[in-house]
């Protein structure tokens, strides 16, 4: 079954708002691994406007779980990592100014700077994963680099699915059987939500994980975590 891996960023970014710890974040993570959650995935960026460090080695104290952290790997990111030894880092490549992820590594242009960055983690005994888009020649490069897995970007699939969800899933699952092919594990995330998860877990080979914040924390608006993450996990298992 594919791992529900929750992405807290926006729990943090309430906090913030305000200032303070409600709602606090360590107590949030306790009660969604309580409801199911199967990962918690935090998303630090320099300039801590959800996620701050401190953060990040405090969660290693109540993560039951798995502990990913996704993040460009500056200089201050990479010794983040390596000091709380997170369960798996995700290379993602933002900019500072970013206000989210918007587009996958280019693993052939990358692919020195990457390999020197995941055998750094690998010897420490972190997973690593590369955050890609949905081509072949992505995923090879991934897999030149010695990533562990891969997190196929998925934007462009919940964009074109209310209007053609088989040809919006298409490259996802070449991508997958290819990095299946390959001996790559495949996680998946962005803008995942309850209406198009179920066809893509149905749709792509030995999907391992998938991470999801922003749409689950706005549906938990409405019907709470305690409800919402076992509907997601039974879109994941059809």
């Amino acid at each position: 079954m594919t791992r529900l891996s929750v992405n807290i960023n926006k729990v943090a970014t309430l906090r913030n708002a305000r200032g303070g710890n409600l709602p606090n974040l360590l107590e949030v993570v306790k009660d969604l691994e309580s409801f199911g959650a199967q990962g918690i995935t935090i998303h630090p960026r320099p300039d801590e406007r959800h996620i701050r460090y401190e953060d990040a080695k405090n969660l290693p104290q109540v993560v039951k779980t798995e502990f990913n952290i996704e993040g460009n790997p500056s200089s201050k990111f990479i010794d983040l990592v390596l000091d709380i030894k997170p369960t798996q880092v995700t290379l993602v490549p933002d900019a500072d100014e970013d206000i989210t992820s918007n587009a996958g590594w280019d693993t052939l242009e990358h692919q020195g700077f990457l390999k020197k960055i995941i055998n750094q983690f690998k010897s420490n005994g972190i997973r690593t994963s590369i955050f890609i888009d949905p081509k072949i020649t992505m995923v090879e490069g991934a897999h030149a680099t010695g990533a562990d897995r891969i997190e196929l970007y998925t934007e462009a699939y919940a964009t074109g699915y209310y209007q053609d969800k088989e040809a919006a899933i298409k490259p996802y699952v070449m991508a997958a059987e290819k990095a299946m092919n390959l001996g790559i594990g495949v996680n998946a995330g962005h803008d995942l939500n309850l209406d198009n998860l179920a066809f893509f877990a149905q749709n792509i080979p030995a999907l391992l994980e998938v991470s999801i914040g922003h749409a689950l924390i706005c549906e938990s608006l409405y019907l709470g975590f305690e409800n919402i993450i076992p509907m997601y996990l039974q879109r994941l298992s059809v």
